[in-house]
């Protein structure tokens, strides 16, 4: 069989094209690296909505982070009258924080965004998801400022509001229905928490609360070292003293309540916090210590009148009906409950767990 030299020509280009566009599907080196889509401009920042960050994909009620928004989740977490809660970063390309120490927030660089949403699921009457306020904490060159966005009815964006206010949710949780008058904070009430030696900080993300893994989208992996690998973070040491998830029974329960006053307390109870002028000193680094505790301290103040009862120790051993902090932390009295921001209602579980632990505790005071 014969064939003419345009037919095989043919086939030869043919064959040459094919096999050039099926090799262009395949990544080179000299491929671009893949850039984030969010938008930062340090002189425009606070936006006016959520959206105009360009944080989520649409719609983006999902929450669903585009590229370079890394969630994290903190070992111990801030309770917050039960809501929900997302977390993520964002850096700018070619900056990374730098660790300090196990207890101490990274040093993010400026550009650094830290964006926490806040949400209930099973919310009545439809058992649907409702997000009430997204905070991002915005690293500028001068500082931390805060920017507060509350979620719009429609789902739709969430819009910048540091005045505050109340949103009314009811929701089932175990078969339970509850109801909360949840409180979004104004621009003081985020300065009361997030502040040392009146210098605005994060509170979560500190070595010491990141030491734990996490289900990304491409895999399991240490939180501290995907930061690394993505490039947000430079080095860290391979020992870090950690905190433990105080919902898991299976720890110990001096660490379980030791990491919960860490999260929940320490960043008022400390020397440039704002309750920095009474005794107890709530860090994890501190509290192996019985005083910084609390343990057979005589409180500052006495709440007797308030509370039917007359607790004489902060904490005493093996009595927590005689323990202040027990009575702190079951009220929502505004004037003597702790923490003092950032919750309407008793946190049953917290109060459980350290009226057991404080029951557990010998020794008498003196």
């Amino acid at each position: 069989m014969k064939f003419s030299y345009g037919l095989i020509c043919f086939v030869f280009l043919t064959a040459f094209i094919s096999c050039s566009s099926d090799n262009d599907n395949f990544p080179t080196d000299d491929e671009p690296d893949e850039i984030s889509p969010v938008i930062f401009n340090a002189d425009e920042v606070p936006y006016a909505r959520l959206s105009d960050y360009h944080f989520f994909k649409t719609p983006i009620a999902g929450l669903e982070p585009v590229y370079g928004v890394v969630p994290y989740e903190p070992v111990s977490t801030l309770f917050s009258d039960y809501a929900k809660k997302k977390r993520f970063v964002w850096m700018p390309e070619g900056v990374s924080a730098n660790y300090l120490s196990d207890n101490e927030v990274l040093d993010f660089p400026a550009g650094t965004m830290l964006i926490k949403n806040f949400y209930y699921e099973n919310v009545l009457p439809g058992n649907t998801t409702k997000l009430l306020e997204t905070r991002v904490m915005i690293k500028k060159a001068d500082g931390w400022v805060f920017a507060n966005y509350i979620w719009n009815e429609q789902q739709t964006d969430a819009f910048y509001d540091m005045e505050g206010g109340f949103i009314p949710v009811t929701w089932n949780q175990d078969g339970e229905t509850r109801e909360v008058n949840y409180q979004v904070p104004n621009g003081a009430e985020c300065f009361t928490c997030h502040n040392e030696g009146e210098i605005p900080l994060p509170i979560g993300p500190k070595p010491q609360n990141l030491n734990k893994n996490y289900p990304y989208a491409t895999g399991t992996q240490n939180q501290l070292e995907k930061l690394k690998d993505f490039g947000y973070l430079n080095s860290y040491p391979g020992n870090i003293l950690t905190l433990v998830d105080y919902h898991d029974t299976s720890q110990p329960l001096d660490l379980r309540v030791r990491s919960y006053l860490d999260i929940n307390c320490a960043h008022c109870h400390s020397d440039n916090g704002f309750c920095n002028y009474r005794a107890p000193r709530f860090a994890f680094n501190q509290t192996s210590d019985p005083e910084h505790l609390g343990i057979c301290i005589v409180p500052d103040e006495d709440i007797s009148n308030q509370v039917d009862a007359h607790p004489a120790h902060i904490i005493k051993p093996g009595h927590h009906d005689e323990s202040e902090i027990f009575y702190r932390l079951n009220t929502t009295q505004a004037n003597i409950r702790m923490p003092s921001r950032g919750r309407s209602v008793v946190h049953e579980e917290g109060v459980q767990m350290i009226s057991e632990w404080i029951d557990s505790l010998e020794g008498n005071c003196e």
